[in-house]
């Protein structure tokens, strides 16, 4: 499976729109900029049928230093972005899980290479 940019993105919808590829860019750009504003004025954002953006808080909680393990370090707590998929990504991306599970099977894990 490959990794889509957003250059690839502004590539594809220029080529499907006829709009420039600056056009497009600013458009994404401009998206993108409205979204993260958006969540952090800690409000929400809704795209019906592709999913919600939500600020939610994590917990405080005890984390420990691999190099001094008897010293406990305390982990604030912080606000973090959460997405839920919409019904239709939901559907569609459930498409994808054989090809998923055909990748894993033809490539060794590095686990059991490691062992």
């Amino acid at each position: 499976m490959k990794t889509a940019t957003k250059r690839d993105l502004v590539i594809k919808i220029s080529n499907e729109t006829g709009m420039t590829q600056q056009q497009v860019f600013d458009v994404i750009q401009k998206t993108l900029d409205t979204i993260t504003q958006t969540l952090a004025a800690g409000d929400e954002v809704v795209l019906r049928n592709f999913g919600s953006f939500q600020v939610k808080e994590t917990k405080q909680k005890i984390g420990r230093n691999p190099n001094k393990p008897g010293t406990d370090v305390i982990i604030p707590p912080r606000a973090i972005v959460k997405f839920k998929p919409g019904k239709e990504m939901k559907e569609r991306v459930a498409t994808v899980l054989p090809q998923i599970q055909n990748s894993e099977e033809a490539q060794p894990s590095t686990e059991a290479t490691a062992q």
